[in-house]
């Protein structure tokens, strides 16, 4: 072992003699005892010129940065420390011992590289960042690792599907899907998971923690996945939920009042695609919807579930207030402002308010004198559809209504009703109003 900077005749001294010193020396010392630094007890052979005397490594090189002495090269100095500091480092992972601590919680490893990159964590520091999108990074791997998204490269491969992974601890984790392997087990209810972090998430099941809290609604969440998610579904302008982020763009056109979707044929405008092909069947006479009970057909699929309820008999919609039950949910709103007494619908001629949009609708043609529903048979003009069905029964003779222990029919329904009660004697005719006991 030859020390070259050490040269021939510096301080009287031979090359070959300090070849014989180095030989026999240090390499004996350095293997005989590891603890120990053989560069403590090695002097120079001119006492007016130490080169070291009983100092440790680091020290030692410190000193002949500033010195300059052409004695051991610094190059040489850091090789042997650097072998050392790895062996010693190493050492670690036998002992356990973890020699730095986290001044902020107290974890300790056993490198300081390691302790440094953990602070990053309290600190936000993030001094890695991509060229390409300007994502930061608290670790240069993590920073390798993203670049791969941008080049799309997948170095690392199965050997028994042949797909590829960007990052060699995600096929180690795959591969586990072929060998069946799942080390990670859960100390409650036994059960296994092929990766730890999964393990982790399904411990908060059994511990009930949720430490992710919404700072919109307080509601609290077991992974950080569902609370992100949670989060997109807020409406900014009335706070209503949804559970996807798609029906939170439609509910926002309510407030925005945007319908950019539009019929080719009238012009008429829509705030969902879906409503638009509905309408469009109007046009085309589509009704690809049909009753398998009475065969009658629909332009929509929610009419005829609707419909399907009359056969069943089905109303899965009850008032809290009284228990009457719907077949439909609107009509269940309808009813339950009955009991509210709201109005929501006013008129904006006389301030009059209704329960129901479609009262409002009629209500206003009132005053405009609009009578949109005209007979075809004799030109005679509504101003409700309902009243221009029944006026068409004159024409036709058509008399749905009857009752079963009575030849009678009738064009409305109400008129049957009135019959009814005056053959029971169940009302008497009281200041022109039916009053029933």
């Amino acid at each position: 072992m030859i020390f070259p900077h050490f040269k021939a005749g510096d301080h009287g001294i031979k090359q070959d003699t300090c070849e014989e010193h180095v030989i026999s020396d240090v390499p004996a010392a350095f293997h005989k005892d590891l603890s120990s630094d053989p560069l403590d007890r090695f002097q120079s052979f001119d006492s007016s010129q130490t080169v070291i005397q009983n100092k440790s490594p680091i020290s030692s090189e410190h000193q002949i940065t500033h010195t300059e002495e052409k004695g051991f090269s610094y190059s040489q100095f850091g090789k042997y420390h650097s072998v050392k500091s790895s062996i010693v480092t190493h050492q670690r992972t036998h002992t356990g011992e973890k020699p730095y601590s986290c001044s902020e919680c107290g974890r300790s490893f056993n490198h300081k590289s390691n302790l440094v990159k953990h602070e990053r964590i309290h600190t936000g520091e993030k001094p890695f960042s991509c060229s390409e999108c300007g994502k930061c990074f608290n670790r240069k791997s993590n920073l390798l690792k993203h670049h791969r998204i941008h080049t799309g490269e997948k170095p690392f491969s199965c050997t028994e599907c042949g797909k590829c992974f960007t990052d060699k601890s995600y096929l180690a984790i795959h591969r586990r899907i072929h060998t069946g392997e799942r080390p990670f087990s859960c100390s409650e209810c036994g059960k296994c998971f092929i990766d730890k972090a999964h393990l982790v998430k399904h411990e908060k099941i059994h511990t009930g923690q949720k430490p992710f809290s919404c700072s919109e609604c307080i509601k609290d969440f077991n992974r950080k996945s569902n609370l992100v998610k949670h989060q997109i579904i807020h409406s900014a302008e009335c706070g209503k939920l949804f559970n996807r982020k798609s029906d939170l763009l439609i509910h926002e056109r309510i407030h925005t009042g945007a319908k950019p979707f539009s019929c080719s044929e009238c012009e008429k405008c829509f705030n969902r695609k879906s409503h638009l092909v509905i309408h469009e069947r109007l046009h085309t006479g589509e009704k690809p919807y049909s009753c398998s009970e009475c065969g009658k057909y629909f332009n929509d699929k929610s009419v005829l579930v609707k419909h399907q309820r009359i056969h069943t008999g089905e109303k899965p919609f009850s008032c809290s207030e009284c228990e009457k039950c719907f077949s439909d949910k609107s009509h269940l709103v309808k009813h339950e402002r009955i009991h509210t007494g709201e109005k929501p619908y006013f008129c904006s001629e006389c301030g009059k308010s209704f329960k129901q949009r479609e009262s409002l609708v009629i209500h206003h043609r009132s005053h405009t004198g609009e009578k949109p529903y005209s007979c075809s048979e004799c030109e005679k003009h509504y101003n409700r559809k309902s009243y221009l069905v029944i006026h068409l029964r004159i024409h036709t003779g058509e008399k749905p209504f009857s009752w079963p222990d009575y030849e009678k029919c009738f064009t409305q329904k109400s008129t049957l009703v009135h019959h009814q009660i005056i053959q029971r004697g169940e009302a008497i005719l009281m200041c022109g109003m039916w009053k029933v006991f």
